[in-house]
């Protein structure tokens, strides 16, 4: 098995369209390509498409605007629909745990399983302990459908289908590697939502969905006060060692100016905007075109996407 030399990600989100495009080379995750597109007003709310064919329209012509020439994508699915859960069940070997997964995803999942895609990773498969640990991922089916269906109208074809909530986690791992051994709280502001991630030690324990995105200047003040509450709940979570270490922010809706200096007031806590190219390299050719400092929150999803790299044999 072989990776593939390039992969793209793509995040539809209520007020832009991104895509990024990674070389996985010898040296390492290298970005040669970046797009943005605003996405028609209310075609997408929320993260829900509500207008798959004006979607669809935006992405087509953001790629062939761009130049993007592959037409194999990562894309991500979140929201209410979707659920990831670190879970614990006995040793087994990976056949085994696909086997009875379904049986166990049932235990976990609040879904019909019946209309459910599933997938899980053992976390810690050298364990030597009688039990192991296990990252399960769940979506409706109907979700991941008209997705893949949506990316089909635009020329697209969905290779594999990621949970943002993982691949924000695999973005913030690549360019903050170190702080993966903490307990940190990842905030994900969108134009009409925002999305508060729990990860401990590197694994994502809790996402919280707040209806609520980036708000006009004269809402700041209530608005920043609403996310505190959520990070503040979101901690309590954790009711054993070391408390939350830092917040760090993405998405649209981040770079709000004040909005840092509020929440680390509010909570407590050490809070910075995370960026997609802390230590991922971008090629000087992509880099030149775009402010990647202005950049660097907003595109946190599609490089996390884009760093899942398909294997093909």
């Amino acid at each position: 098995m072989r990776r593939r030399k390039t992969t793209v990600g793509v995040d539809i989100g209520s007020g832009f369209s991104k895509a990024a495009v990674i070389d996985h080379g010898a040296g390492g995750p290298r970005v040669t390509g970046l797009a943005t597109a605003a996405n028609e007003v209310d075609a997408v709310r929320g993260g829900t498409i509500r207008d798959p064919e004006r979607v669809a329209d935006t992405l087509s012509s953001m790629f062939k605007r761009e130049g993007i020439k592959p037409r194999d994508v990562v894309i991500g699915i979140g929201g209410r629909d979707v659920l990831s859960k670190v879970i614990e069940i006995d040793r087994m070997d990976e056949a085994e745990a696909r086997a009875v997964m379904p049986w166990e995803a049932e235990q976990h999942i609040p879904f019909d399983m019946r209309n459910v895609e599933l997938d899980f990773s053992i976390i810690d498969p050298d364990g030597e302990s009688s039990t192991m640990t296990v990252l399960l991922a769940a979506a409706k089916r109907g979700v991941v459908e008209t997705r893949v269906a949506l990316l089909r109208q635009a020329g697209l074809n969905a290779t594999t289908v990621d949970v943002e909530a993982l691949a924000l986690r695999n973005a913030f791992e690549a360019n903050y590697p170190a702080a993966m051994r903490d307990v940190i709280v990842l905030v994900d502001i969108g134009v009409g939502s925002t999305a508060i991630h729990l990860l401990r030690n590197g694994l994502p324990l809790l996402t919280r969905e707040l209806a609520s995105g980036a708000p006009t200047a004269d809402g700041l003040d209530e608005w920043a006060r609403r996310i505190a509450r959520g990070i503040d709940r979101t901690g309590a979570f954790v009711e054993t060692g070391p408390g939350i270490a830092r917040v760090y922010l993405c998405g649209g809706g981040a770079a709000a100016s004040g909005l840092v200096e509020i929440l680390a007031e509010t909570t407590g806590v050490e809070t910075r905007l995370a960026s997609a190219f802390e230590r991922i390299e971008v090629a000087p050719g992509v880099a030149d075109r775009m402010d990647l400092r202005a950049v660097a929150p907003l595109l946190m999803l599609s490089v996390g996407l884009a760093l899942r790299a398909p294997l093909r044999g």
